[in-house]
């Protein structure tokens, strides 16, 4: 089987490397790519975001699937162009990517499908967006309704800057939704979908805030780490029976079947487990830390989903270590940030006992050199026994990078390993919340 994995950063890496480690798949090639990705397979200088362009180049290749990465190429339409073309494609079509590509659209499916989710207002105006702050209260909750790589969203107890975000996002042309705040840990979980069924992958948690402790604006992502063993027994079953299913069939029922990566973002509320967002794509750095441990041969199961076949997939087998990831990033970021920096000790972070490099925002000087080339530079990912010696090997390796300007965080998956995560009490009594149909 040959494949084609569209886009640039770390979680394309991630997924070239699993391809590539499957039997079934002989040969993988990627558009654009990165530093990292083009060092392991051949890479095309295409504009991903072009739906022609890249339907032209998967036939051009002659390639049995294609896998896209980010979510800016799926809202664009990409994958309805591969599928035009007659190849398998796995990703969601441009009507079925609005799950993440509005999140007013992904509350009215949650309110059809009777989706346990986070109470909300849609505003498009200043004066709209001020009453929906006060119903809903402190902390105040406000996210681009459109696309926003992660950092659209805005968690505050300060109102002004609640509505200084919201008319940011007007003054752009969009529109915000409103929620209530939703107490409990962060989980993310990755639901593989081929129109009808749903198998979800290994739980995972990531680190949106730039600074330890939770502080500073959203990013992209800053670490991750997979299993939650803090995690309620019984919580993998729940999303796929109470959310991914049930969303699935809205979506089939509505004539825009999904197919790829349902993304499931949730809160574990003192009210119960509750949808935060939706997106529909492998999550970034989630994917780094789930792949790492994915013993099943990744590109029979992608194919699969594609051809609507998922029910007559491999099990998904998991190693028994313990996964992290931690991102590096660039001076500056999530602001503007500074690129063209050299890289430095990734050969000898990669050498390190259970530890892989990821690139994401790098890049190729003049000289052949790794440099700095986005935001998210890379991710150093290890593997152990245990969280505690996963932390250990995955912060030895970012020891070893050398990136002038370059921060990380240091507490990635240091309340799990302590045994600090503690679930809210959850009201048994509570009558579940779901999205209220308009």
């Amino acid at each position: 089987m040959k494949v084609l994995v569209i886009g640039p950063g770390g979680r394309e890496h991630a997924l070239v490397r699993s391809l590539l480690s499957d039997p079934t798949v002989s040969e993988v090639h990627a558009a654009p790519g990165n530093a990292g990705i083009n060092k392991l397979v051949p890479s095309h200088a295409i504009d991903a975001n072009n739906p022609d362009a890249v339907a032209a180049l998967a036939v051009r290749l002659d390639v049995d699937l294609v896998v896209v990465g980010p979510e800016a190429p799926l809202a664009a339409g990409v994958s309805d162009a591969v599928r035009a073309a007659g190849i398998p494609v796995f990703g969601p079509s441009m009507a079925a990517a609005q799950l993440e590509a509005s999140k007013a659209f992904a509350k009215e499916v949650m309110a059809e499908a009777e989706v346990p989710t986070a109470m909300a207002m849609v505003a498009a105006t200043a004066e709209e967006a001020a009453a929906a702050l006060d119903t809903f209260g402190a902390p105040y909750v406000v996210k681009d309704d459109g696309l926003a790589a992660g950092k659209g969203v805005v968690v505050t107890k300060d109102r002004d800057e609640a509505l200084a975000h919201a008319q940011t996002c007007f003054d752009a042309g969009g529109t915000v939704v409103i929620e209530e705040f939703l107490d409990g840990p962060e989980v993310s979980i990755f639901v593989l979908c081929d129109g009808r069924t749903t198998v979800a992958l290994s739980p995972a948690q990531d680190f949106k805030r730039i600074f330890d402790n939770d502080e500073g604006p959203n990013t992209g992502g800053m670490g991750a780490y997979t299993p939650l063993e803090w995690a309620p027994p019984g919580l993998v079953q729940e999303v796929i029976d109470r959310v991914a299913q049930p969303t699935v069939q809205e979506m089939a029922r509505r004539g825009t079947p999904f197919v790829g990566v349902l993304f499931v973002g949730l809160a574990l509320t003192s009210r119960g487990t509750r949808v935060i967002e939706f997106n529909v794509r492998f999550g970034d750095p989630e994917t780094q830390a789930v792949l790492a441990r994915l013993k099943t041969p990744l590109g029979g199961v992608l194919l699969a989903a594609a051809r609507g076949e998922l029910d007559q997939a491999d099990e998904l087998r998991w190693s028994k270590d313990t996964a992290v990831a931690v991102v590096v990033a660039s001076e500056n970021y999530p602001g503007l940030p500074k690129t063209g920096d050299r890289i430095r000790g990734l050969k000898k972070a990669g050498e390190l006992d259970g530890v892989h490099v990821i690139h994401a925002g790098t890049a190729l000087d003049d000289d052949g050199k790794v440099v700095s080339a986005g935001g998210r530079v890379l991710a150093v990912v290890a593997l152990g026994s245990d969280l505690v010696e996963a932390r250990e090997r995955a912060y030895d390796g970012v020891e070893l990078v050398q990136l002038d300007g370059g921060q990380f965080r240091t507490d990635i998956a240091r309340k799990a390993a302590r045994g600090e995560i503690r679930l809210p009490s959850i009201h048994t009594s509570a009558l579940p919340i779901v999205a209220k149909k308009a």
